[in-house]
């Protein structure tokens, strides 16, 4: 069994408000839960309007498709054009650890 997370450090473009920034962030956090059925939440930078934290974890039974997953959810927020990726970090594990 394979675990894997990642976590991307975002900066929102013309965001003056928290409210605001859940018209953003609230969709991005929906479409990575619905494409790849892994646990998804907003894990820092909750009291900043222009910035935002998402962690994404998810287990699998094998390693390759815990990096293709993942590979996958950081194209999905990297191709959003309201935001701007500035780091993505990620780390497995495996049940052998």
């Amino acid at each position: 069994m394979w675990i894997g997370w990642i976590e991307f450090d975002l900066l929102l473009g013309d965001v003056h408000s928290l409210k605001a920034k859940r018209a953003v962030v609230r969709p991005i956090l929906a479409g990575l839960r619905r494409r790849y059925d892994a646990s998804v939440a907003e894990v820092d930078h909750q009291d900043l309007h222009r910035r935002a934290a998402i962690g994404v974890g998810l287990v699998a039974g094998d390693r390759g498709r815990v990096v293709e997953v993942l590979d996958q959810a950081e194209r999905f927020v990297a191709e959003r054009p309201e935001i701007e990726l500035l780091t993505a970090r990620r780390q497995l594990w495996s049940s052998d650890d």
